[in-house]
């Protein structure tokens, strides 16, 4: 007896045996999620075989379009749209909340330069987030327009879906000013000595 996951895997080798007679390197599959750069959730796309084989279909992102998985499809899709339309509305929640908090001020340890002891990681900027305005923001969906490691503004790039971004500015100012060379503190040292 075949288990379910060994049909699965007999399935996904004759569809490739089929796509590799027609000298095709692509499969169609059916997103079941969201995936940036190929489209959203119930979706039919094209994608190369191996990414459809080692990527999509390990993770549950999509499934094979075979006519069962498309009736299925057809069936579902006004569900779809709105799981998807209730997500968007979420989203542009979030995201007015973001906006009208303007900007998020941070204190960091730097030297005479203005350059930061480290940098201040998306990580750190979603931590600051949540605990000001007790938005929660995964870490992956943050871009800067350049790393922080010098204090001045800057700005982040919140996407929270593929149609909803938001922009947030970050002011980072000095906690604390260090001294930067140890030469400067010796040569003192010598002169009072």
């Amino acid at each position: 007896m075949y288990s379910t996951i060994n049909l699965f895997l007999v399935m996904i080798r004759l569809t490739l045996a089929r796509n590799n007679l027609k000298g095709e390197k692509e499969m169609q599959v059916i997103l079941k999620k969201d995936v940036q750069n190929i489209g959203e959730a119930g979706d039919l796309v094209n994608v190369k075989d191996g990414y459809a084989r080692n990527f999509l279909i390990p993770k549950n992102y999509a499934e094979i379009a075979t006519e069962g998985a498309l009736k299925n499809r057809e069936q579902n899709i006004a569900r779809i749209k709105a799981k998807q339309e209730k997500l968007h509305q979420e989203a542009l929640a979030k995201a007015a909340e973001i906006e009208k908090l303007g900007t998020i001020e941070l204190s960091a340890k730097a030297g005479e330069s203005g350059k930061l002891f480290g940098t201040i990681t998306t990580k750190k900027l979603c931590e600051e987030l949540k605990a000001k305005s007790n938005i929660e923001v995964d870490r992956k969906t943050v871009s800067l327009n350049a790393p922080i490691n010098k204090i001045g503004e800057y700005t982040m790039l919140i996407k929270l879906t593929s149609k909803v971004k938001t922009e947030l500015k970050v002011i980072v100012t000095a906690s604390e000013v260090v001294k930067e060379s140890i030469e400067e503190e010796v040569a003192e040292e010598t002169v009072e000595a």
